[in-house]
């Protein structure tokens, strides 16, 4: 007896061992591998690496160099990159567990692999030949180094994988995030940023997202727009006409507010070909091309806008939940079922899922029912083009037409040329929308009137070239506020259906009250205005400072010296003023209200957690705020200024063990282009850390920082000239 037990004992660990082992292989396997792309051909591309370690890279063809750029990022930050081509490939919960798993299952539910499938043979074959040259270099660099691979099957990839992640990530940079959760989860939707709908009172609108401090953030550095790093995305941007300027110069400030880690942390680089491609800026890790900066005649860059892209309907499903109701007919439900893989420790779960589609786009189920989502760009491929057609553009002009084709879903626009023209253009491929419904709220499914088929064009969406005030800017901000009183869109003009925003973020409020005070922009003035830490008393900062000092503290003589020092504060989070450091972190919770539609905080919540963590971590209310506020990385530690919301932006950050804010979002990638006439382009960039953001062992893991924290920015080597005449390390990279 007992050794039949002991035997069936032995059975069931051979059991458990067995399915273990299943768990920790069966993903790959079943994922199976993509094919490297169909072609022989030949690349060669020169990489010229700065003192600061920014590649140059060089190659006879544009293909060349998406080649070279694939090999250049890989060396820098294949870390990060692998997080992208396995988002690309629905297969990030493999490696980042149910955060990841969130991202896969957007990728299934978008149908970012139908899209590509369907759409990437259609694109010009130069472009399609710079994607394959891209997958080309992964594909090498992933040969050449196989233990730094963190996945397997994960190579090779192709032309056709990198725009999947193109497909899925771009719909979440104008916030379809923030519909996509509130279905899944059953929460009440968030509240438009654009106008109610003649004849339908706000409150018709959907509900504000409830408060839900204490919860779980989706994690951070995702590839994706999503979470608490997504919906606190923005910028700063401006552009000075010459007349402005006092000194003839046009100059353009693209001052980017990114994560400083992970799939949409900016990656620096030049690029240059002898096909007439030569560019120098940014891209997030997975493309072949820089997504802002600029080349010789002229550049842009990008703040993120929230019009309202995205209409939700409800449908009538029969008991079945196998057809739904439209025109009066019942129409099969698409139903695609897949398996999600869920990292946890050393086990990979599978999680089946199932997603559903009608003819007005991807469909989420809950437990109120089933609900339709149709959004701008859905099921287009041509920003791949568009972004490379933009960075050779030659002319404004061109530059237009390129813009007019609303390839390039959304974000605002902030254009400056050698001509000395300057602009700013509202992009967004809104929805054209018939009057009449309330496209703010939950529209009918069975009506297909109501299933929109075409965007605004070109022409309606808000832009203002060449104003007579001699400068533009945006700050995240509603596109009538961009170019001063004299040159400022009439709100009255733009249709409500196209659900444009009306917010105003405090950077914009400042921008606009420094701005609109310069009597002469030069490159000092725009520099200081760049810098500035300062904030406007209004909207949710005001609410904020209102409420405390409303607050009945008598009993407590911590909150009521805190309490003091808000009231004392000199609106400014240069790290000078008693209050900076308790202001900086009560700014943060109503900022991030105010971002997100949320229930505003509790005043004596917010007070009580900022004394307790001051009290705890410095013993003192009033510690100086370099010493809170902190830029790590690695044995890097540095003062940082500037807050949430600040155009000095220090927006989002880590707590520390030992109390220190180590931020982990804001300013990101600065530049400041210039054009003076009679002369060639030029341009200066910093970034928070270096080009090696994941290489601890690389000069440049955070070689740019101490010149970040001071203000002060490095040489962009535009030109090859002085790239050879700067360069750090040279050499010669093919597939031969």
């Amino acid at each position: 007896m007992k050794r039949w037990i002991a035997r069936a004992g032995w059975a069931v660990l051979g059991l458990v061992l067995a399915v273990l082992i299943g768990l920790m292989v069966w993903e790959p396997l079943a994922a199976g591998k993509s094919t490297a792309p169909d072609t022989d051909r030949t690349y060669e591309a020169e990489i010229v690496r700065s003192e600061f370690g920014v590649p140059h890279i060089y190659g006879e063809t544009d293909a060349d160099v998406a080649y070279g750029v694939a090999i250049a990022h890989s060396e820098d930050d294949f870390f990060t990159l692998q997080d992208v081509i396995a988002m690309s490939r629905g297969r990030y919960g493999a490696i980042a567990g149910e955060e990841g798993a969130q991202v896969d299952f957007a990728y299934h539910l978008l149908d970012a692999r139908g899209t590509a499938e369907r759409h990437y043979s259609a694109l010009p074959a130069d472009t399609r030949a710079l994607f394959e040259a891209y997958a080309t270099g992964l594909n090498q660099y992933a040969d050449e180094h196989p233990a730094q691979i963190k996945l397997a099957n994960l190579f090779p990839v192709n032309g056709q994988d990198v725009a999947a992640g193109f497909a899925l990530r771009q719909p979440f940079f104008f916030g379809l995030g923030n519909t996509i959760g509130p279905l899944v989860s059953g929460d009440p939707l968030p509240r438009e940023f654009g106008p109610a709908i003649p004849g339908y009172a706000p409150s018709d609108d959907a509900e504000p997202i409830m408060d839900r401090s204490g919860e779980d953030q989706v994690a951070r550095a995702l590839p994706i727009h999503m979470g608490e790093d997504g919906a606190m995305a923005g910028s700063n941007a401006w552009a000075i006409a010459p007349d402005k300027s006092g000194d003839g110069v046009t100059r353009l400030v693209s001052n980017s507010h990114q994560p400083w880690r992970g799939g949409v942390a900016w990656y620096e680089m030049v690029v240059q070909s002898n096909e007439g491609w030569h560019y120098a800026g940014a891209n997030f890790p997975g493309s072949p091309f820089p997504f802002l900066g600029h080349n010789e005649n002229l550049g842009w860059t990008n703040t993120v806008n929230r019009p309202d892209m995205t209409d939700i309907y409800r449908l009538e499903v029969d008991e079945a939940g196998e057809n739904y109701r439209l025109d009066g007919k019942w129409i099969p439900l698409e139903q695609r079922s897949f398996t999600l893989p869920v990292k946890m420790g050393p086990l990979v779960l599978p999680v089946r899922q199932t997603v559903y589609r009608s003819a007005h786009g991807p469909v989420i189920r809950n437990d109120d029912g089933y609900f339709a989502i149709r959004y701008g760009g859905m099921d287009n491929l041509g920003q791949l083009d568009a972004y490379y057609r933009l960075n050779k553009a030659e002319t404004l002009e061109e530059w237009e037409t390129i813009l007019a084709r609303m390839d390039i879903p959304s974000t605002n626009f902030i254009y400056g040329d050698r001509e000395g023209n300057i602009g700013y253009v509202y992009n967004a491929a809104i929805p054209d929308r018939p009057k009449g419904p309330n496209w703010r709220g939950i529209l009918p499914g069975d009506d297909s009137s109501l299933i929109w088929k075409d965007v605004v064009e070109y022409s309606a969406i808000p832009k203002v070239v060449n104003p007579s005030s001699g400068w533009v800017y945006n700050a995240n901000n509603q596109p009538y506020s961009a170019a001063g009183p004299a040159d400022d869109i009439d709100p009255e003009s733009v249709p409500a259906e196209m659900g444009v925003e009306l917010k105003m973020t405090n950077r914009a409020r400042r921008a606009e009250e420094l701005m609109n005070r310069a009597g002469r922009i030069d490159r000092l003035t725009l520099e200081r205005i760049k810098y500035d830490t300062g904030y406007v008393r209004a909207d949710y900062v005001d609410t904020m400072l209102n409420s405390v000092a409303l607050l009945d503290v008598t009993d407590d003589p911590e909150l009521l010296e805190g309490q003091r020092l808000l009231a004392e504060w000199d609106l400014s989070s240069d790290g000078v003023g008693q209050g900076d450091a308790i202001a900086l972190l009560m700014v943060r919770p109503w900022m991030s209200a105010e971002y997100q539609n949320k229930a505003l905080p509790d005043a004596r919540e917010e007070l009580q957690r900022s004394v307790d963590h001051l009290i705890t971590h410095f013993g003192r209310l009033d510690p100086p705020m370099s010493e809170l506020l902190r830029l790590r990385q690695g044995d890097v530690d540095l003062p940082l200024d500037g807050g949430s919301d600040t155009l000095r932006a220090s927006t989002l950050w880590d707590v520390d063990d030992d109390g220190r804010l180590s931020v982990r979002h804001g300013d990101s990638f600065l530049m400041f282009v210039e054009w003076e006439r009679g002369k060639r382009v030029r341009s200066q960039s910093i970034q928070p850390y270096g080009a090696a953001t994941t290489r601890p062992d690389s000069p440049h893991y955070a070689d740019q920082a101490p010149l970040f924290v001071r203000k002060e920015l490095k040489p962009v080597h535009f030109w090859r000239v002085d790239a050879l005449k700067n360069a750090a390390h040279r050499k010669t990279v093919t597939n031969k």
